[in-house]
């Protein structure tokens, strides 16, 4: 894997111009290189905005007694899955708000099992299901999940501990933690950080992309930081870098990644898409070669706001995927259907 010094991604990730240029067109060869320009699909279903954190940055926090809360009925779930695995995406994400109460433990574990079943096994599964456990991650996976996405949001502890309640419900340390658990039982393993969050600095972020790189991180999901009105954090608002340029940040990080670490997954998250309608497809050029086309049944999406401003909330699960294909054609990429595309580190990790 390449190293960097700190000094030299600081560097990269402000440059412009002909250095911008230089950066995009490196990371588009070594991503040719290492695994070639098919893009994977991996269906979203938001099971639930019930969420015990309290998370500063988040529209689903606890805390918010302005959002309605919903939970999708194990036929709705189903149903997605079964919408994703008859149109040949591959594989699907359970998302949800954090819980870790033994009925929703059981609830998962017996999704899991009815959905391999209802798609014979065919059907790979990513959950995101926050904070969890090991032994509950450990059931999960013998379940039939094989993908974990648990974000540590920042590698620097002190801004951790100013995105989130000053309480053991919110540890840096326990985020890490989990996703050791993560990998120690035996899950591709995926985390990611936020862009352009208030107080980050540039070197913030290198010690972000090589924390990633320190542990060995399967796949990877990350993008710029988007406000929401009903946060502790848009007080900040105010001192944030422009919607464009949390945008450019993004795409600098995703290349430098894909630089840092030429064989892992790498998402293009839907944040992009919604500061600029061409977000994504540029991350796909530049280095990403996963997308997650909302599945979620509609009359829901619009309850699950992470962040306002959310691309493809009235969408139906059929017109998200047009919208998609269609992007991932329009910068260059292949769409792999029917394909697990599973990390090609996770083989070489093993």
């Amino acid at each position: 894997m390449e190293k960097y010094a700190i000094s030299d991604l600081v560097y990269r990730l402000s440059c412009s111009g002909k250095e911008e240029e230089n950066l995009y067109d490196e990371a588009e060869k070594i991503r040719t290189t290492y695994i070639g320009n098919g893009v994977y699909l991996r269906g979203l279903i938001e099971i639930s905005n019930i969420c015990i954190k309290d998370c500063f940055y988040c529209g689903i926090r606890k805390s918010n007694t302005g959002t309605a809360r919903y939970t999708l009925t194990d036929q709705e779930i189903l149903e997605a899955a079964d919408f994703a695995y008859t149109h040949r995406f591959g594989s699907i994400v359970l998302q949800g708000g954090e819980r870790n109460d033994s009925s929703f433990v059981r609830r998962v574990e017996h999704l899991l099992k009815e959905i391999k079943q209802r798609s014979n096994n065919e059907l790979g599964i990513t959950l995101s299901l926050g904070e969890q456990s090991r032994e509950t991650y450990q059931r999960w996976f013998d379940a039939g999940a094989h993908r974990y996405l648990l974000r540590f949001e920042t590698s620097n502890p002190n801004l951790y501990s100013k995105i989130h309640p000053n309480n053991a419900l919110h540890s840096h340390a326990t985020r890490l933690k989990c996703i050791e658990y993560l990998q120690q039982c035996g899950y591709q393993t995926g985390t990611g950080v936020m862009i352009g969050l208030p107080f980050q600095t540039l070197e913030d972020l290198a010690n972000d992309l090589l924390l990633l790189q320190s542990m060995d991180i399967d796949m990877v999901g990350m993008g710029p930081y988007l406000e929401h009105r009903e946060t502790p954090l848009y007080a900040h608002r105010h001192g944030l870098l422009s919607l464009p340029e949390r945008l450019r940040l993004s795409l600098h990080m995703i290349a430098l990644l894909r630089i840092l670490m030429p064989d892992i997954n790498i998402a293009a998250t839907t944040a992009l898409q919604a500061i600029a309608p061409e977000g994504r497809e540029k991350a796909m050029q530049i280095g990403a070669n996963v997308v997650m086309p909302n599945i979620t049944p509609t009359s829901n999406r619009t309850l699950y706001k992470l962040y306002e401003n959310k691309p493809g909330t009235h969408e139906g699960a059929d017109e998200s995927m047009r919208n998609l294909e269609a992007s991932i054609r329009r910068s260059g990429c292949q769409v792999m259907y029917g394909a697990w595309g599973d990390s090609r580190h996770f083989y070489k990790r093993k």
